[in-house]
């Protein structure tokens, strides 16, 4: 039990007054616009988006400016302003298939139809400091291509082989764990779900462990790709549905060790990983972790990696429920201490009439 500070709202006030003032910094400096977090610092706009479950770049970079960087406070702010809005429907699936991808990468196949597409990427950078950045001076210009259009799936070229599982398809709509809590066991749309808008370095964590053997998932990564997928929305009045915008996606899949039996040809399974804007950690790392969690459907052994526990990744995996959890030990909790306390008090005291 923990009680409420009393008679402390000054104390309060002036504490997110102080708050304030230290989030404006020096104020000889330029205030940092909207616009500017949201152009010059887009991938943490993503990660605050893909893990507030909400779409709204411009929203997302207020969060940023209103939490001092702090992404996880930013998350925060987004899912509680996300709970506010009116639910005007629901939309179609997205066709990634039919992306406007502006980057595409494979590491099973060097030759793709629609080719590869390196985009914005920082893996061939040497991560050296780039001290020009500190001149401000102006970036210079890249040469750019037109975004890919519909261009066939890597997996798709192993199906045609029967080289890799069959993605069954369901006509029952998932549940939306945006509004149910998470029930356990939980089937792979919900998990996907709770991934998507997991922590990033939980997420990231798990991921590594399990290419370290502690669930046995090293894959390959059949495609990355990233690009807009257009929104769209059934109008019963209408009878057909409408584009309502667009939004930039990040994909991938893998392609994962080999099943197989005497009376089953060997094929390889796939891990899946889908995520707002540019977040290709994420989503690999999302890949892997699904890949792991499959392990029951696919008659394969529970090595007791924690990666491949459903419920210690799913109930551990939302950071704004860690947050929670964790920082509330940080109110007064009076009442418990002084129970714990006097308990201490009154064991020694016992020990120590014991010993005379």
């Amino acid at each position: 039990m923990y009680v409420a500070v009393k008679g402390g709202e000054r104390a309060i006030d002036n504490a997110h007054a102080f708050l304030a003032e230290e989030r404006r910094g020096d104020p000889t400096v330029p205030d940092l616009s909207i616009a500017q977090i949201r152009a010059q610092m887009a991938l943490a706009v993503n990660r605050v988006m893909a893990e507030g479950s909400l779409y709204d770049p411009d929203l997302a970079a207020l969060a940023i400016k209103q939490a001092r960087g702090d992404l996880i406070e930013a998350i925060f702010l987004i899912r509680a302003y996300r709970t506010t809005l009116p639910r005007l429907g629901h939309s179609n699936p997205v066709d990634t298939g039919a992306m406007a991808a502006v980057r595409r990468i494979s590491a099973t196949y060097k030759d793709l139809p629609g080719g590869q597409v390196l985009g914005p990427t920082f893996d061939y950078t040497h991560r050296l400091i780039d001290f020009a950045l500190a001149a401000e001076g102006d970036a210079p210009e890249a040469p750019r291509a037109a975004p890919l259009g519909p261009v066939p799936r890597v997996t798709g070229f192993l199906d045609r082989e029967g080289l890799i599982e069959d993605e069954p398809a369901s006509d029952t709509p998932p549940r939306d764990l945006t509004r149910e809590p998470m029930e356990l066991p939980a089937d792979r749309a919900l998990r996907l779900q709770a991934l998507t808008r997991g922590d990033e370095g939980f997420i990231l964590s798990l991921a590594y462990s399990s290419q370290r053997g502690y669930g046995r998932t090293h894959p390959f990564v059949g495609e990355l790709r990233i690009g807009e997928v257009a929104v769209e929305m059934d109008i019963p009045e209408l009878g057909f549905a409408i584009e309502i915008g667009e939004i930039t996606v990040t994909e991938c899949e893998t392609v994962n060790q080999f099943t197989g039996s005497k009376t089953q040809p060997a094929q390889f399974t796939r891990g899946y990983g889908l995520v707002f804007g540019q977040t290709e950690r994420k989503a690999i790392s999302m890949s892997l972790v699904d890949r792991a969690l499959r392990w029951a459907e696919l008659g394969e052994e529970n090595t007791g990696a924690p990666v491949q526990d459903q419920e210690f990744v799913l109930m551990h995996a939302d950071n704004i429920q860690a947050t929670g959890f964790l920082e509330h030990i940080k109110l007064p909790h009076y009442v418990d201490f002084q129970s714990e306390l006097e308990l201490v008090r009154a064991l020694r005291s016992g020990l120590r009439e014991a010993a005379e």
